[in-house]
């Protein structure tokens, strides 16, 4: 049996056509959904009670984050593998047969992935490292080019229609084997949104099992609908929201201590200076300017609200 868990946040629009695509690839096969809807504000709940009366559902009061949500739905589970699947995310007809044959044939497997798309069919980032103080700093600055021998979160430079072992896979469609789930749980309470199966790949690598990128199905991923609502990103796109800074403070508090956040810190405002110089020397504007600005003082004010990346906000 494969259990799948559903967090909903204000995506009613995305239910129909995910279950449906669900449904699709779910024949022959022994289901069972359950959602969380973490307080919506549209007719999610409505929707949910009318058209899926066979789904498990949770009603939250108010919003408690993506892997809180999750870590309700534990109790349900009555499988061997659970799939953790985002309502942005619209699996293949093949996908749960070829996923769920592929784990079941590797013991080593703890949590697989699939290559991920967007509605264009462009790749997705899905097949990822773990994210350093470093990689981190060069990837926000652009110097990443300056430094070929460092190994980014996201490298699209390989081919990925090849199965490899990697450090981590996005949480959208989040295949597990349920004695992972017995033997390190599910998700750290504290991240609220982002990095929170980033902190369960590396835990689940850390007992032994391996963390594998599967790119013989795939899935079209839209991305962002439920962040869209908690955490939004500026015009521009250049500012990160208050929930992915959080969150990135507290897994490099939690997996490096002290040195690996005091780097962090220092090399994010090392790279604010660097950016905003480069704002000024390109004629951006002042507007760019004080948005870097920002952006750092909302790095240094969650490191004091999080009493240095030891305690979430929420």
């Amino acid at each position: 049996m494969l259990d799948v868990l559903i967090v909903n946040y204000n995506t009613a629009h995305l239910l129909r056509p995910m279950f449906e695509a669900c449904e699709q690839a779910a024949k022959g096969l022994q289901v069972r959904y359950w959602v969380v809807d973490n307080a919506s504000q549209d007719d999610s709940v409505a929707l949910l009670r009318s058209e899926f009366m066979r789904v498990g559902l949770e009603v939250n009061s108010q919003n408690v984050g993506f892997g809180r949500a999750n870590n309700q739905l534990l109790r349900h589970l009555q499988g061997d593998y659970v799939l953790l699947l985002n309502t942005d995310a619209f699996v293949s007809p093949d996908t749960l047969q070829r996923t769920l044959a592929y784990i079941q044939a590797n013991p080593a497997c703890g949590v697989l992935g699939v290559k991920l798309v967007g509605r264009d069919g462009d790749l997705q980032p899905s097949c990822r490292y773990f994210p350093t103080p470093w990689n981190v700093f060069l990837s926000r600055t652009g110097l990443g080019r300056l430094f070929p021998g460092t190994r980014m979160v996201d490298d699209m430079a390989w081919n990925h229609a090849s199965v490899r072992e990697c450090d981590w896979v996005p949480g959208c469609y989040y295949l597990v084997r349920r004695a992972v789930l017995d033997q390190v749980g599910l998700f750290d309470p504290r991240f609220f949104l982002y990095y929170e199966e980033v902190d369960h790949c590396r835990r689940v690598k850390a007992a032994g099992w391996q963390v594998v990128y599967f790119p013989d199905t795939t899935v079209v991923h839209v991305g962002g609908e439920s962040a869209k609502s908690v955490g939004k990103l500026s015009n521009s796109g250049r500012q990160l929201s208050a929930l992915q800074v959080e969150s990135e403070l507290l897994y490099f508090r939690k997996h490096g201590g002290w040195a690996s956040l005091i780097q962090h810190v220092c090399l994010t405002t090392i790279g604010a200076a660097y950016l905003m110089l480069k704002d000024v020397l390109k004629r951006r504007g002042w507007v760019a300017v004080r948005q870097r600005g920002e952006q750092l003082a909302l790095t240094l004010r969650l490191c004091v609200h999080t009493r240095w990346a030891t305690k979430p906000t929420r």
